[in-house]
């Protein structure tokens, strides 16, 4: 017994040794060079500023440069795709979206990446409903005076969205389904540029993210009826939810979070949340931020995969009674 006892320390003590090298270089020392932050959106959007302020925060927690590398197309598939494929060694991590994550799988036929098989979750970092907006010709000033309306002129009110299977048209699909309502989709390849056809009148509603919605919502060049998130935007306080004006759980939001390549250490991993667990809560990241529309987020690893199988299930239902085909 003496003698199995003393074996056990020695391989125990073994593996120690084997194992330090590993923690320091990839814990204590780590990072010890620049790390490039791939957001797969083009510069200027929502997701492209995100990220640029995150990452500036990084830099200052993590005392090395953290560089946004824009790579966008295909609806992020393609800085997926890249990230994937980079060794995972914690020099380069991705901006990730519910959009591409969550929608994607059910619009394209083939996926140049796994989500659950090719990525190492890190943190959550943001979510952002959206707000229905309807040109101020629209004869509604609320969402149930919109329902009514819609439901006695069928297929005569259409609403606006960035693109088939982004998250302004499943919004709008699932108020169709919610409310059992007939309003035909005119996608664009832009919510901002839907946005500016309803304040022209061309089209008569959109679920638009909220930063280019608000500047006309205050100009009163549009009218906000709803937000699609469950509890109200600090942005837009006086707007209800969707759930408030007789949808119950009607929520849909885009939400954001940062991973690495499939087979990130563990120490990398923790070290990145340590820091974003920081990040997220300053007072400069809440304010900045809040004039997006967006609402910072912190969370454990863990959370990221678990939110996006919930809501897999449910964006495939919407898109399927949308009629929407993968192409």
């Amino acid at each position: 017994m003496t003698r199995l006892i003393y074996c056990r320390v020695f391989v125990f003590t073994f593996a120690l040794l084997l194992i330090s090298p590993f923690q320091s270089t990839f814990g204590q020392n780590y990072p010890n060079r620049p790390i490039k932050f791939i957001a797969p959106f083009p510069p200027g959007g929502t997701s492209d500023v995100l990220g640029r302020l995150i990452a500036q925060k990084l830099s200052d927690g993590l005392g090395q440069p953290v560089i946004v590398e824009n790579r966008p197309g295909a609806s992020g598939n393609i800085g997926h795709e890249m990230a994937a494929k980079t060794n995972p060694d914690g020099y380069t991590i991705l901006l990730s979206n519910s959009s591409t994550v969550v929608n994607n799988p059910f619009l394209y036929k083939q996926m140049p990446f796994d989500w659950y098989k090719d990525f190492t979750p890190i943190s959550m970092v943001a979510i952002a409903g959206q707000v229905l907006v309807v040109n101020p010709n629209v004869p509604a000033k609320n969402l149930n005076e919109l329902t009514a309306l819609v439901k006695a002129n069928p297929g005569k009110y259409n609403f606006g969205s960035g693109g088939k299977g982004i998250q302004s048209h499943i919004s709008g699909e699932m108020y169709k389904n919610a409310a059992n309502v007939d309003i035909v989709h005119i996608p664009y390849k832009g919510t901002g540029v839907a946005v500016a056809d309803a304040v022209a009148g061309q089209i008569q509603m959109v679920f638009s993210d909220m930063a280019p919605a608000v500047p006309f919502i205050k100009s009163n060049k549009l009218r906000a009826l709803a937000v699609t998130s469950l509890q109200r935007s600090n942005t837009l306080p006086d707007v209800p939810t969707m759930a408030e004006q007789g949808y119950p759980g009607f929520e849909a939001s885009v939400w954001w979070s940062i991973v690495g390549p499939k087979g990130l250490p563990t120490p990398i991993v923790e070290r990145l949340n340590l820091e974003l667990s920081k990040i997220m809560v300053t007072a400069e990241i809440k304010e900045s931020f809040e004039k997006l529309g967006v609402t910072p987020l912190y969370s454990r690893p863990d959370v990221i995969f678990e939110k996006s199988r919930a809501e897999s299930p449910i964006v495939g239902e919407v898109m399927r009674k949308a009629g929407i085909e993968k192409e």
